[in-house]
């Protein structure tokens, strides 16, 4: 046998395995690394998260992704390039944190990396007859693997769209196995460029666990703190909250089909983005907003969508959890607005549960190459969106 076969066989025989989930998002911060310890499979997974960074991205590589990220006409070169490029970036990121966690490579048993998506496309948004939902992410794996000497799983959507579900989000898997609670509705809130949630009901029926998107969480209060404030982020909601919410451009902003859509549904800023908001402000003859408003509105679009969304598969006389994640977690003016509107909820982060937060997504992906390679036999039920599979493709370092 192949002796990097027999050392896939072997970790996938173990009681537990070292797997670094890697996730980079749609907000371009940086690359997430999550050394985790993961043991058993399926719902009787069992999660140690032991130890997380994030390397952020220097303003060259944001600028070089940007000028194909969510874009229709590019510069395919540009696409080739960065796709090796990225995975032995991510390759080296890696080495650099375990250097610095003083962790020998050939402690860690797979990567687990998600790429960065450049293009998203369900169906839902193409509209191209004949064509599949598709989506894209480069970061190539063989890359991966070839730079650290690790088993790499990468491209884990491609998969998922194989069996007829949009790509994603995959939280719902991860989100399962991690923190189901019988007895205990959990709302799994993630707000990253996009937001979505996973719904777990207290009876942990798998095949009534949805996740879906809700529409925008941060990425257009990010692209708008770039062109008003040249910073990545609105720090502590601070513009927001000097500014006072417009109702009519809100309600443009909100005049979109994918909200009144069916779960479970994806989007991106494909759809989302500063030619969206343009757009609504001219429809609502906003355009000469102040600047605080303007965001004050943004954060109130995020939290109505979320909300709204939530709201949705609430059942009546059941008490829930909230649980919040991502980096919109850590904007008290987004907060405190969703608090407001789901007044009869809980609200908490993952870091109760004992995952961090902002390691949240990286987490869930080393727990989606735990499930291809030691695990993979839990039915979530034949439901379109949700196919019961495993995902990742296998890249060996030699």
């Amino acid at each position: 046998m192949n002796a990097q076969l027999q050392r896939l066989y072997s970790a996938a025989q173990q009681a537990d395995r070292r797997i670094i989930g890697l996730m980079s998002g749609t907000s371009l911060d940086g690359l997430d690394i999550a050394l985790c310890l993961i043991s058993a499979s399926g719902p009787a997974t069992r999660v140690k998260l032991e130890q997380f960074m994030t390397v952020p991205y220097d303003e060259g590589l944001k600028d070089e992704i940007r000028a194909i990220f969510a874009k229709t006409q590019i510069d395919f070169e540009q696409l080739c390039l960065l796709n090796p490029y990225i995975g032995q970036l991510h390759g080296q990121m890696i080495l650099d944190a375990l250097r610095t966690w003083n962790i020998d490579p050939r402690a860690v048993d797979l990567v687990a990396s998600h790429g960065q998506t450049v293009y998203h496309a369900p169906k839902s948004q193409h509209r191209r007859a004949g064509f599949p939902n598709a989506t894209l992410q480069i970061g190539d794996g063989d890359h991966v693997a070839a730079v650290t000497g690790i088993i790499t799983l990468s491209d884990f959507r491609q998969k998922h769209v194989a069996h007829g579900g949009e790509g994603a989000p995959l939280a719902v898997y991860g989100d399962y196995f991690m923190f189901s609670k019988a007895g205990e509705n959990r709302i799994l809130l993630n707000m990253g460029g996009i937001a979505n949630f996973t719904d777990l009901p207290a009876t942990e029926d798998a095949s009534a666990v949805f996740t879906t998107d809700t529409g925008p969480g941060n990425t257009l209060l990010d692209a708008y703190a770039r062109r008003l404030l040249n910073q990545p982020y609105d720090k502590d909601g601070a513009l927001a909250a000097s500014g006072q919410v417009n109702d009519g451009l809100l309600a443009a902003l909100k005049d979109n089909p994918f909200f009144d859509a069916p779960f479970p549904k994806t989007t991106g800023p494909e759809v989302f983005n500063t030619q969206y908001v343009d757009a609504a402000q001219a429809r609502s003859r906003t355009t000469d907003l102040a600047p605080a408003d303007l965001m004050a509105t943004l954060v109130q679009f995020s939290a109505d969508t979320i909300t709204d969304a939530i709201s949705r598969v609430l059942r009546a006389g059941e008490s829930y959890v909230v649980y919040m994640s991502g980096g919109g977690m850590h904007n008290p003016v987004l907060t405190s607005a969703i608090r407001q509107r789901l007044p009869a909820c809980s609200f908490g982060y993952t870091d109760d549960l004992g995952i961090n937060g902002d390691a949240k997504e990286a987490v869930l992906f080393a727990v989606l190459a735990n499930e291809c390679v030691a695990g993979g036999t839990t039915s979530f039920g034949n439901r379109q969106g949700v196919p019961s599979i495993t995902m990742g493709k296998i890249s060996l370092p030699a």
